[in-house]
């Protein structure tokens, strides 16, 4: 069996500004920006990884969640402790210096970490928490 990660999703609260950071900030192309029922979400990428996108959607967009969860979801944003995603890259501190240009919440700063890698971590205009860990 072969089985891929093709997408996985991560809430917004400001689409104009999630979609600067992922594709302004971070470099990823956008492959789809739709609009229904008067929400928004927008899948990005890497270019040189077709088929592996996050979904940005709001916390409104599942029916299958109470309005009390939708608030606790949006409570956990607001502390950056609802969702995150980890990436990679062979340039970690060229990728920190244009976050940080970016204006993004730094987190850490880049650092060796006891468990054998190199990262920093930062916060999308969401407050996911971005953890970018360097290739070796």
């Amino acid at each position: 069996m072969n089985i891929t990660i093709h997408a996985s999703f991560l809430p917004h609260d400001d689409p104009d500004a999630s979609l600067a950071f992922y594709r302004d900030i971070l470099g990823f192309e956008v492959r789809n920006d739709v609009g229904y029922d008067g929400m928004r979400w927008m899948t990005v990428g890497p270019a040189d990884q077709p088929g592996t996108s996050i979904v940005l959607e709001p916390p409104a967009a599942d029916p299958g969640i109470t309005d009390d969860e939708r608030r606790t979801i949006v409570e956990m944003m607001a502390k950056g402790t609802y969702a995150g995603v980890l990436l990679a890259t062979a340039d970690l501190d060229g990728a920190f210096e244009r976050v940080q240009a970016g204006g993004a919440e730094v987190v850490q700063e880049p650092a060796e970490q006891p468990y054998g890698v190199r990262d920093f971590a930062v916060r999308d205009p969401a407050g996911n928490l971005i953890r970018v860990q360097e290739l070796r």
